[in-house]
């Protein structure tokens, strides 16, 4: 089976792609000629997801998944959420962002945060959502060099490293987006 995958992070692609099996394969947006920029104007991570996938099936007519993800910080009332790629600016920029979050914290005790995954998927005129989550807590620094995003300065519950540290093998077991991706996978392979 080919299903489009609406992203164009070559991380997140990369990191689904190294966990679906064999005879599921992803295909991209620039495969399928879509270069614009997909609006993510929903107040919701669900919301973002499901007007990604939307867009590709009401302009493309092609089945589809789309996923967007969140970075809820307890002490920030779940912030960055829903903001999170573009927390410190529309630049997207990774350590801007890190480096704001960490700023934000450095005065509170309670640095308790979880990734949320929302994964749509709209296959054969049906909509179906996947969700994930992965508890842990923020770092006082950035540690590692692995992974994308906040990675350097999440630390996954259980674990003494953050997912900027651990193989990718690894943080696809414990992920948001591992747990989503597991979800999404059990969904195709049933259809």
């Amino acid at each position: 089976m080919k299903i489009v995958f609406a992203s164009n992070n070559k991380n997140k692609i990369h990191e689904i792609q190294s966990m679906l099996p064999e005879n599921i394969q992803i295909v991209s947006l620039e495969s399928i000629g879509c270069f614009e920029e997909i609006p993510e104007t929903a107040a919701t991570i669900d919301g973002n997801a499901i007007l990604k996938a939307n867009y590709i099936t009401q302009n493309y007519g092609l089945d589809c998944f789309a996923d967007d993800t969140g970075l809820e910080v307890d002490s920030l009332n779940g912030q960055p959420g829903v903001y999170s790629a573009r927390y410190a600016g529309e630049q997207k920029n990774a350590d801007d962002n890190m480096n704001r979050l960490l700023e934000e914290l450095s005065n509170k005790s309670n640095r308790n945060a979880q990734f949320k995954t929302v994964i749509a998927v709209n296959l054969k005129g049906n909509q179906c959502l996947f969700t994930g989550i992965a508890s842990g807590e923020i770092t006082l620094e950035k540690k590692g060099t692995g992974g994308f995003g906040y990675d350097p300065i999440f630390k996954p519950s259980g674990y003494e490293n953050t997912f900027a540290e651990l193989s990718l093998e690894v943080k696809n077991e414990i992920s948001h987006r591992g747990k989503a991706t597991k979800l999404l996978i059990e969904f195709l392979q049933k259809v």
